[in-house]
């Protein structure tokens, strides 16, 4: 078992998120960084789809009542284990009554907790995830808060897996990505989408030209974005219609919102473009005030890239599997 020792309503259990539901109406939901977590639970020996938690809101505090295999990916924050400083994307043990403090990220916007064997939360429709819009999900649909206790591990002990070092990874391009990030811009990629060729010239180069910052008003469902106003050639009034992670509308106001994890499950806003998925966990690091620019690529190279990001992910598991004793 788990103790939360700090509020924080943002901060909520997720998997890789509740699929074949959007016909009723239900969010995607899951980690906003499905990389972090998927490479959170091999570093603790999990499955990739297993629950963790995906912490927005900082510091945060969660006390072990039992020894606990735990692992900490995600944005390049500062944890510490009882005071030991904890290195980034490591796992390791904790021992009954230790107390992991994760503070405020110097790069990235979240981090995630990983446990051995998971967290034992009863599934909806398939998922483990928070749909916070719905209330279900996760810890009662709710996110959690000081005092809340999560039954983790399956009933195993951490003595009961092959674990007894810290095992710790550096995915590749994550440096890189961190650097980006110093500079408090980033780019990510789209391709145009359905109401592209509806803007104005003069918008369609703002769009792939000029900086875009994030926010105050940013969460798990999208981002709004500051930059240049879109306009549309000439305005036309859309009948409402299904969207997803990634896509980009631009309202009245001109003013580019971002789609995310709860992205809504339709809309009427006209599309302009739409982050390949390949890079949405990029967006999902950006912190409230990161600049982002946009870069037009095409569906081939999206395939591409997401292809990639795949073989990674399987090429650290199968590393991490090695090492730890258990392929």
């Amino acid at each position: 078992m788990i103790e939360i020792l700090s509020n924080g309503a943002p901060n909520v259990v997720q998997d890789l998120g509740r699929y074949g539901c959007m016909s009723y109406g239900v969010s995607r939901s899951g980690a906003m960084d499905p990389f972090a977590l998927s490479i959170g639970n091999a570093l603790v020996g999990n499955d990739r789809g297993e629950a963790g938690i995906e912490i927005n809101l900082f510091p945060f505090r969660v006390k072990f009542h039992e020894d606990t295999r735990f692992a900490v990916t995600g944005a390049d924050a500062k944890a510490s284990l009882d005071e030991q400083r904890l290195a980034p994307w490591w796992g390791r043990t904790a021992s009954a009554r230790q107390t992991l403090v994760i503070e405020r990220p110097r790069r990235g916007a979240r981090a995630y907790l990983t446990i051995g064997g998971g967290i034992n939360v009863k599934p909806i429709m398939g998922s483990k995830s928070t749909d916070l819009k719905g209330a279900f999900g996760g810890a009662s649909g709710h996110g959690l808060m000081r005092g809340d206790r999560l039954e983790v591990g399956n009933g195993q002990s951490a003595s009961d897996r092959p674990w007894k070092v810290g095992l710790g990874v550096v995915p590749k391009g994550l440096l890189e990505y961190w650097d980006e990030l110093s500079t408090n811009c980033i780019s990510v990629r789209v391709f145009p989408a359905a109401e592209f060729e509806r803007f104005t010239p003069e918008s369609q180069t703002a769009f792939l030209r000029d900086e875009f910052k994030v926010t105050p008003d940013a969460n798990r469902v999208g981002y709004r974005l500051n930059g240049p106003v879109l306009n549309q050639s000439q305005h036309v009034e859309l009948l409402s219609h299904g969207i997803v992670a990634g896509t980009i509308q631009v309202p009245p106001s001109g003013q580019a919102i971002v789609q995310l994890a709860e992205a809504n499950t339709c809309g009427g806003y006209p599309k302009i473009a739409t982050v390949i998925e390949a890079d949405l966990w990029k967006l999902s690091q950006a912190h409230i005030g990161c600049g982002i620019r946009f870069e037009l690529t095409d569906i081939d190279t999206a395939v591409v890239a997401l292809q990639t990001r795949r073989d990674e992910e399987l090429r650290i598991r199968d590393t991490l599997a090695m090492m730890s004793g258990r392929a």
